[in-house]
């Protein structure tokens, strides 16, 4: 047995709550959760997405290209001032924050530093 006391079911505030794992269970209601309480969870909220020029981004902003862009697949690139509307921020692979639609090119990810807010 640990030394700490185990908190109650936020389910049905049951007390008699194990741990399995990484998770706490209820053996009462069978509701799971996890066992530390995930004090960072408020982080990706707060997080800021900046562009090449250091305007804050936010979903539905309209941007511009800076530079062009070589795009796999393709034979021609993305022009520098080539506009994108309606861009998402999402958590990117490998530094690509903005999901959005280039005109003739399709969905795609670019990262925010090649990009400039209008």
């Amino acid at each position: 047995m640990t030394d700490t006391a185990l908190p109650p079911c936020p389910e049905c505030s049951g007390a008699y709550a194990y741990e399995m794992g990484a998770l706490l269970v209820c053996p009462e209601c069978g509701h799971e959760w996890p066992a530390v309480a995930d004090e960072g969870a408020e982080a990706p909220a707060e997080r800021v997405v900046k562009d090449a020029v250091g305007n804050v981004l936010a979903d539905g902003d309209t941007v511009t290209v800076v530079k062009g862009l070589k795009v796999k697949g393709s034979a021609s690139g993305i022009k520098a001032g080539t506009k994108v509307r309606n861009i998402r921020l999402v958590d990117g692979v490998d530094g690509h924050d903005i999901d959005c639609k280039v005109e003739g090119f399709g969905p795609m990810q670019l990262k925010s530093s090649v990009v400039r807010k209008v």
